[in-house]
């Protein structure tokens, strides 16, 4: 970790569009793992798996870490509409960049979202999917009146994210406030303060249940019942959509399985990559 970074540096690469993305990778062997973070202000690859992709790396898989434009040390362009393809489009780059040709996604809400497009659009390139209350599968309203996502747009927009008011907000995302840290904390607000406002202002995910029959892969869901930004229903709609989907449902828990529920998350998905 360099002086005047907040999470640990790992590697960058140039995408042929320009971008430069930031990823951590450890492991080896089998289908790589590709790790999709959500969008909350400050949030990387490493602050949201930090607890998990060391633990699959140690499983003997090849893990891929990656911070979306916008977010972590990677680009933040400020004139960048930051619409679902967008980042569709700069996830294929850096996969073909690393000649990463078939894989395993998971992700968490916005992270969720790209993993179900990125599926849809190359199902051969997905094996499996694995989502953690993901995007997309509800309209923007329904979105917007979850408490979560107000609270996120208020400060975010405002440029209120001081100390308190991130502590705040991340204590939205989970059902008990200790996983909270001073150290979560102190990943998030640099980056925060970094980030462009148009990250969130120009953010579109459509609403791609009606498309959810089209996935191709085995897919394994996981939702809080406490969820305060992506509502459980979405899960009915995974379980109704997908023909290949099973989904857990977790009491105690809000919109971040991984973390409260780490090794729940990470015994049941080295399992499922095992069937």
């Amino acid at each position: 970790m360099t002086s005047d970074s907040p999470i640990p540096v790992g590697r960058h690469v140039q995408l042929r569009s320009g971008l430069t993305v930031h990823y951590h990778e450890a492991g080896s062997g089998g289908l790589p793992v590709v790790f999709l973070h959500g969008s909350g202000p400050g949030a990387s690859g490493y602050s949201n798996f930090k607890h998990n992709y060391p633990v699959f790396a140690a499983h003997g898989h090849r893990v891929i870490v990656p911070d979306l434009p916008g977010y972590g040390l990677s680009s933040k362009p400020a004139d960048a509409e930051y619409v679902l393809d967008y980042f569709v489009g700069a996830l294929r780059e850096l996969l073909q960049e690393l000649d990463i040709r078939r894989c395993i996604l998971i992700g968490n809400s916005l992270g969720g979202a790209i993993a179900i497009k990125y599926a849809l659009d190359y199902p051969s390139d997905v094996a499996r999917l694995v989502l953690m209350a993901p995007g997309g599968v509800e309209e923007r309203d329904t979105y917007f009146a979850m408490e979560g996502i107000q609270q996120m747009v208020k400060l975010f927009a405002g440029r209120q994210l001081d100390d308190a008011n991130m502590r705040g907000l991340m204590s939205l995302l989970v059902a008990d406030p200790a996983h909270i840290t001073d150290e979560l904390i102190a990943e998030r607000l640099p980056v925060a303060d970094s980030q462009p406002t148009t990250v969130l202002s120009t953010m579109r995910v459509p609403n791609m249940t009606e498309r959810l029959h089209e996935l191709a892969c085995p897919v394994l869901a996981f939702w809080g019942t406490g969820d305060r930004f992506n509502p459980v229903s979405g899960a009915h709609k995974l379980l109704d959509h997908c023909p290949e989907a099973r989904c857990l449902l977790i009491n105690r828990c809000g919109h971040w399985v991984m973390v409260e529920h780490r090794e729940l998350f990470n015994r049941e998905c080295l399992a499922f990559f095992e069937e």
